[in-house]
C-alpha cells in the first residue's frame, strides 16, 4: 500500500506559530523533503526532530521527484516543507503533488502559515473575493503586462515582491491600476513587522526615504465597478476636451485621477475619443 505525502506549512518568521500537529507529523514521517535543508533543519533542531532529509526546488524537482515518489510507493511517507510557510504556494511542490495523485497516492495538507494569507486578514482590504498572482516578473515590460492582466480583476489582488523591485512594481501600479489603496507587509511575524497603508503614491513617498529590507507582500485594493466606468470615462473626456478644450494629454491626466482608472487607459480612451471629433 502507498504511503501518504504530507504538505506542511511552517512558520514565515515567529517560531511560535509552528502548530502541534506539524512538529507531530514531522517527527513522524520517514523522510522530509525540504526546499533547503540547511534552513529546515535550524527548525527541526529548534523542536527536537532528527528524521533523514532530501532537498527538493526548482532546480531538482524533476530528479528528486522521482526519488520521492520511489519512497511512497513502497508504503513510506514523506513532508513537504519549503522555507517558510505554505508549501505549493509560490514555492515548488505542486507538480510533486500531482504526480502522487495520479497515482492515487495520499496528499495530506497540515495547514499553518501563509504570508498572503497573513497580510490579507491585517490588511483592512476586502477579503469576500481575492486573488494572489505570487512574484510579478523581474523585467519591466513582462512586469507591466502582468500587472495590466490583472486591472481588471474583481476584489484584492495580493502579490509578493522582493526588496529591492518593490518601488518599481508600486509605480507600475500606479501607472496601470491607478492610485489604488494599498497595503505594503512587510516582516509579517518578525521583529520588524511592519504595514504601510495608503493610497500608492503616498506609500511611495514614504518608502522612497529609506532602504527596503526583508519579505514583502502587498495587497491592492479593488478599483471601481466597472458597470458604468466606461461612460462616465468617456463622457468626463468630452466634456474635458470639448467644453474646457485640455489637450488629450491633461484631458487623460485629470480623467484618470478623477475616476480611478489607471492613466495609460484613459490616453487610449482620450486619444479614441479625438478620432470622434
Amino acid at each position: 500500500m502507498a504511503g501518504t505525502l504530507y504538505i506542511v506549512a511552517t512558520p514565515i518568521g515567529n517560531l511560535e506559530d509552528m502548530t502541534f500537529r506539524a512538529v507531530r507529523i514531522l517527527g513522524e514521517v520517514d523522510l522530509i523533503a525540504a526546499e533547503d535543508t540547511r534552513h529546515s533543519l535550524k527548525l527541526l533542531n529548534h523542536f527536537n526532530i532528527s528524521k533523514p532529509l532530501t532537498s527538493y526546488f526548482d532546480h531538482n524537482k524533476k530528479l528528486k521527484g522521482e526519488k520521492i515518489l520511489c519512497i511512497l510507493r513502497q508504503g513510506k511517507s514523506v513532508a513537504l516543507v519549503s522555507d517558510a510557510g505554505t508549501p505549493c504556494v509560490s514555492d515548488p511542490g505542486y507538480q510533486l503533488v500531482r504526480a502522487a495523485s495520479e497515482e492515487n497516492i495520499q496528499v495530506i495538507p497540515v495547514p499553518g502559515s501563509c504570508a498572503a494569507i497573513a497580510a490579507l486578514s491585517a490588511s483592512g482590504l476586502p477579503t469576500d473575493i481575492f486573488t494572489f498572482a505570487g512574484f510579478p516578473p523581474p523585467r519591466g515590460g513582462k512586469r507591466r503586462a502582468f500587472f495590466s492582466s490583472l486591472s481588471g480583476l474583481p476584489g484584492t489582488l495580493a502579490i509578493y515582491e522582493a526588496p529591492h523591485r518593490l518601488l518599481d512594481s508600486l509605480a507600475d501600479i500606479r501607472e496601470i491600476m491607478g492610485d489604488r489603496e494599498i497595503v505594503v507587509a512587510r516582516e509579517l511575524t518578525k521583529i520588524y513587522e511592519e504595514l504601510i497603508r495608503g493610497a500608492v503614491s503616498n506609500v511611495i513617498e514614504r518608502l522612497s526615504a529609506a532602504k527596503v529590507r526583508g519579505e514583502i507582500a502587498i495587497l491592492v485594493a479593488p478599483g471601481q465597478a466597472e458597470k458604468s466606468e466606461s461612460e462616465d470615462l468617456e463622457t468626463l473626456l468630452a466634456r474635458l476636451m470639448a467644453v474646457e478644450r485640455l489637450s488629450v494629454k491633461d484631458a487623460s491626466r485629470q480623467a484618470a485621477e478623477i475616476t480611478g482608472v489607471s492613466r495609460n487607459r484613459a490616453y487610449l480612451a482620450a486619444l479614441e475619443l479625438k478620432k470622434r471629433m
